[in-house]
């Protein structure tokens, strides 16, 4: 990764923290940067992309906004701000078959002193090649000081509304759910569309005023951040509690409960409607760190259909690698363990609005209790228990891969008195046992943390996995 005066190009765009790093100097030096980079790339082109720019309900994100398309501007790009905060997958969309690269400026699911900014193109967050290209003329950019702009201002969210309400009739599908539905939007930029698309007697909306402060917690749809949104559908005793993170594109839920699903339980649910309801045919593609109920769907699937075959890849964490998948290969369906989900037939970007809204349907249509729905899965696929815990290492590791490989010659060949089946070394290390439970391992990259993940059938295993990891990779 470059790093020049604090930027770091990440899994997502960059990030810092607020007067830290995350400053109106180094904003202009990315926006120069991609001047730079526009103007070598289109250089025997006449007609350079247009670009669009959202901001999410951060302290003040419009102002760093305005900041990043004067410099644009100056350069004699065009370029359109959003007259109003704005869901990440809204800009995504604004790219989708269009010559317009999109610049979101949020830090997403990260504390309130962060802010950051994403790139978008071709309706999903820009590929890798584009942001390492991208990176080598930030470290050269310069910025002009001067800046004579006047900008231009449009509503983005009316054509992310119309393309949503393209996909569900939503009023029928809350009519044939029994009971309301609460979501969170976690004082995120989900609240945009309230009114267009949940604005509803069946809807019980929290958490929907913009608070650049989050309400204490990190905007990060996780179990320890929903205490609100389980305690709201026990209340009222809601059929379902859904929530979005701080700029819409990741989703998270509760059933009737309130039990809390974890993405390695909410992916089969979505997968198996998908492939059953919708038909859907192409190949399964997940991030490294997701588990192993959509592997099995596919082996099922496979074994009952002979007309028609899936594929199941697994790729590094970051929605990029999946949504590179999406434009390049015939992909039914991809998930990432950190909440993102998409599937064929939409821009091929995580939209948490858009899950949402399927996770509705799914629960209407089952005529049945969401606690229900996911029981049906169990007793076909079986037990997940997910776990992810970060553990501070002695230094940071740069070398993902090398890492990994010496630190696969100290684990043993039996785990928890299981044999390792396979092993993956695509994004830090990953230990498959013979009967499916896993641990992967990923160093941050950018800090000394070593994120351990597990997956296993009963909760104690995943607990087990987890510390046996942590003392093979010295982490505390």
């Amino acid at each position: 990764m470059a790093d020049n005066n604090g930027i770091s190009f990440g899994t997502d765009g960059f990030r810092g923290i607020i007067s830290d790093n995350f400053t109106y100097a180094n904003i202009r030096k990315i926006a120069q940067g991609l001047s730079d980079f526009i103007a070598y790339k289109y250089m025997r082109i006449s007609e350079k992309p247009s670009i669009v720019i959202g901001y999410d309900r951060r302290f003040m994100s419009e102002k760093f906004a305005i900041s990043f398309a004067e410099v644009l501007a100056v350069n004699g790009l065009g370029v359109t701000i959003s007259d109003s905060t704005v869901p990440t997958p809204a800009i995504s969309h604004m790219t989708y078959k269009k010559h317009t690269i999109g610049v979101m400026i949020t830090a997403s699911h990260n504390k309130y002193f962060y802010n950051g900014v994403k790139f978008k193109e071709s309706g999903r967050s820009a590929p890798p090649s584009f942001t390492a290209e991208l990176e080598s003329y930030v470290s050269k950019a310069s910025p002009s000081d001067e800046a004579d702009f006047k900008p231009q201002f449009k509503t983005f969210n009316k054509k992310y509304v119309a393309y949503i309400k393209s996909k569900f009739k939503i009023a029928d599908i809350l009519k044939k759910i029994k009971g309301t539905v609460v979501v969170d939007f976690m004082h995120g930029t989900g609240a945009d569309v309230l009114s267009d698309l949940f604005s509803s007697k069946h809807i019980i909306a929290i958490n929907s005023e913009r608070d650049p402060l989050f309400g204490g917690i990190a905007p990060e749809p996780i179990e320890k951040n929903m205490a609100e949104l389980i305690k709201t559908v026990k209340s009222k005793k809601a059929a379902l509690g859904i929530a979005f993170d701080g700029d819409s594109d990741r989703f998270a839920m509760v059933d009737e409960k309130g039990n809390y699903f974890s993405p390695c339980q909410i992916a089969p649910i979505l997968l198996e409607y998908l492939l059953e309801k919708n038909k859907l045919k192409g190949k399964v593609v997940q991030a490294v760190s997701m588990g192993y109920l959509t592997k099995r769907i596919v082996e099922q699937w496979n074994k009952k259909s002979s007309a028609h075959q899936l594929l199941l890849e697994e790729v590094p964490v970051g929605f990029k690698y999946i949504a590179e998948k999406m434009i390049s290969e015939d992909v039914a369906f991809g998930v990432e363990e950190s909440g993102g989900y998409s599937w064929k037939g939409n821009i091929p970007e995580r939209d948490g609005v858009l899950t949402g809204l399927l996770m509705m349907k799914i629960l209407a249509d089952s005529k049945k209790r969401m606690s229900e729905v996911y029981k049906d899965i169990e007793k076909k696929y079986g037990k997940s228990y997910f776990l992810r815990s970060d553990f501070k290492l002695q230094k940071t590791i740069s070398n993902k891969h090398s890492f990994a490989v010496k630190l696969r010659k100290k684990f043993p060949k039996i785990i928890l008195s299981q044999k390792i089946k396979k092993t993956m070394t695509i994004d830090g290390l990953k230990i498959i046992l013979s009967n499916d439970d896993w641990i992967l391992m990923r160093p941050s990259g950018t800090e000394p943390l070593l994120r351990i993940y597990a997956e296993a059938g009963a909760l104690k295993d995943t607990k087990k996995l987890i510390e046996f990891a942590a003392k093979i990779a010295n982490a505390k």
